[in-house]
Parts: C-alpha cells; structure tokens; sequence
C-alpha cells in the first residue's frame, strides 16, 4: 500500500520545501486544491519541486475543460492528476486518454457520487478511484467496512485510494486488510509538530503489515 500525503492550506514556499523533505518518504506528494487555486499552475511550475523519489500530485478536482486542465497540468510537473468523477463522460474519457498518451495517472475522485453513478465510470483501468470515508463516520470499523464494501460491488476497479482523518490505527488497519492500493494522509502529518517523523511512521506502519 502506498502513503499519499496531502499538502493543503499552506504558502507555496512551504509546500515546496516540505515536499522536498517528505520525498522518498512519501511515495505521493500532494500539493492540494487550496495551493492550486491560490497559485496557479505556473507558479507550481516555476517553483521546479523537482522530486526525485515520490511522484507529484496536483489535486485540481477538474469538472470541465478537462484536455486543457490535464495537459497544462502535467506541464507544471505532475505525475498524477484529478478529476471529478461527476465530470461528463466526454471529459473523463479526455483526461484518462491525455494521462495514458503521457504516462501519467490520473485520480478519479468520487466525492458524493452514487453506487449507479460509479458503475457508470468504472470503465478506466489504469486510473486511481478515491473513495472518500467522511467526516461524520469516522470510526475504523465504518472505514473497513466501506473499503470492503466497495470492493465487493465494483471488482472490476483495481487501483483504490482511500482518504477521510485517517490516524496510524486506521492505516495500520487497512495495510493488514489489504484491499486498498493508496492511503491519503493530510493533517494526520501536515499539521502534527514533526511532519517529517509522522510520514516515517505512517510509512513504518504500512511496510511492516
């Protein structure tokens, strides 16, 4: 299972220099969308993060324009990209073609959408799908329960991302349940008092189940 850790509601400057330091400790370094609205694909670009061991992931949450959002995207140093997958199915299809063309990824977020609705996009073999625990629900068991869940009525997706206030049990749990591909971490490590420490255990946790 791989760690993600996101990135969000700090200065560029900041971001850049914690995702230096997080790289080849996270195998994903997300820059989230409160730093892609704020400073735009050209400043990300200029400011030349440059990762050496961890991919780049620009959570732009695209909904339209998807062909132009993916292409300047990936020319600001992504690797991995995200789409709504309340986006139309013309602008899913372009994403996912522009992303294969470049050997990239892209991330399918699923953010409020229904059983039906995820049916009708599980069509994408090589893409990540987020599946969101929410806020609300929050206990471990609620969070295993919707992984297992949602393994059972969509097998046909085979690269899962599991985010939502995931803490060092809930990894841990979902390592030894083994039904995920990505976990994303955010604040769990952004905002604890050693960023750097926090990764390395999360990291600990889930290579040793």
């Amino acid at each position: 299972m791989k760690l993600q850790v996101a990135i969000d509601r700090v200065s560029l400057t900041t971001a850049v220099q914690l995702a230096r330091k997080l790289d080849g400790i996270a195998d994903i370094v997300e820059f989230g969308t409160s730093i892609i609205k704020d400073y735009g694909f050209y400043e990300i670009k200029a400011a030349n993060v440059n990762l050496k061991h961890s991919l780049l992931l620009l959570d732009t949450k695209t909904n339209d324009e998807g062909q132009y959002e993916f292409e300047q995207g990936f020319k600001a140093g992504a690797d991995i990209l995200t789409v709504m997958g309340t986006a139309g199915p013309e602008t899913l299809a372009s994403v996912y073609e522009i992303a294969e063309q470049k050997n990239r990824e892209v991330l399918i977020d699923l953010m409020g959408m229904s059983n039906n609705s995820i049916l009708e996009i599980a069509k994408f073999p090589n893409a990540i799908y987020n599946l969101h625990n929410s806020h609300d629900a929050g206990k471990n068991a609620n969070l295993l329960n919707l992984v297992s869940d949602f393994r059972k009525k969509f097998p046909t997706i085979k690269n899962i991302a599991v985010a939502g206030s995931i803490d060092l049990e809930q990894a841990k749990k979902l390592a030894v349940q083994n039904e995920v591909q990505e976990v994303i971490v955010g604040s769990k490590i952004v905002q604890s008092n050693n960023p750097i420490n926090e990764a390395s255990k999360f990291k600990e946790i889930i290579n040793l189940c």
